[in-house]
């Protein structure tokens, strides 16, 4: 298994001038860490725009800067190394591209201003646009890896639901933090155990990149809401599971507090979607009606 990575998430070097905040490069590294973790193989892309205007250059966009014959057959002639790599090492997992690049945008890119359209637009950047049937994804959400499962544990049955979810989130190449995995278990601890317990899940919670979590029930569990509302003051992105069919209300399908402050998915595929799953277009061709495990 590998992936085709911009080159400048492992060499931010080679971005143009003053455009690298301290974001990106903890992104880059989270995602270089997520391969490592993996067992996942980086094959680098080529750099068309240091290729062609070297590194030390100032931004632009693709129309101020790259609009001519001879960038178009540097990128032909690109496009043939990278289809010979594909054909060396079969179909990678994706491409992780870096979005606004005018050449390796994956949702948008700084394409430039001019009749058809805004400078920004939504789409991939030049090079990423040669090979459309393989999947792409940005590094910022690629980075985002390390889940944090929020989920009563207090039952037979809730704690196989948690072991399912995850399971599932795991396969798919997602490092998960699972509270009854982690020496929660019950009800028979003396105070040192308790602030023990209460440390290791919130050092957990810090270094999550994401919050799942079950919110079933007429209503969510205290210890699940408290771990979401801890989320969301730490702008820890929050992804609630929601199989229950009861409403808390008229416009709500569960507490207002916490709806609002998560995104609510009912099913499988909803989950790998918000996730950001590498395999989520392979996922996707599965029946569209799945449900949840029970």
């Amino acid at each position: 298994m590998y992936v085709l990575m911009c080159p400048c998430i492992l060499h931010p070097e080679l971005r143009a001038r003053g455009i690298t905040r301290n974001s990106d490069l903890d992104a880059f590294g989270k995602a270089i860490e997520r391969c490592r973790t993996f067992g996942i193989e980086v094959v680098p892309l080529p750099c068309p725009e240091t290729l062609y205007l070297g590194k030390d250059r100032e931004p632009g966009t693709f129309l101020e800067r790259l609009d001519t014959a001879e960038f178009t057959r540097l990128l032909d002639s690109l496009e043939k190394e990278v289809k010979e790599i594909i054909g060396t090492h079969g179909p990678p997992l994706c491409i992780v591209g870096v979005n606004s690049s005018p050449t390796c945008g994956v949702d948008t890119t700084y394409y430039g201003a001019d009749q058809a359209g805004p400078s920004r637009r939504p789409g991939r950047g030049v090079f990423l646009d040669r090979f459309p049937k393989i999947p792409a994804i940005d590094v910022q959400a690629f980075a985002r890896y390390r889940v944090y499962l929020a989920a009563p544990l207090f039952s037979t049955a809730e704690r196989r639901f948690n072991v399912s979810l995850y399971e599932l989130v795991s396969s798919h190449l997602f490092q998960v933090y699972l509270p009854q995995e982690a020496g929660e278990d019950g009800c028979c601890r003396d105070t040192s155990s308790q602030q023990e317990m209460f440390a290791r899940h919130c050092e957990a919670l810090s270094r999550a990149d994401v919050v799942l979590a079950v919110i079933d029930g007429a209503d969510a569990d205290s210890g699940t809401s408290w771990e979401m509302g801890y989320a969301y003051a730490r702008a820890i992105p929050v992804i609630s599971v929601r199989t229950d069919f009861r409403r808390a209300g008229a416009h709500e399908h569960v507490n207002l507090m916490l709806e609002q402050s998560s995104r609510v998915v009912r099913r499988e595929v909803e989950i790998l979607e918000a996730l950001h799953s590498p395999f989520l277009l392979e996922h996707q061709r599965m029946n569209p009606q799945q449900r949840m495990p029970e």
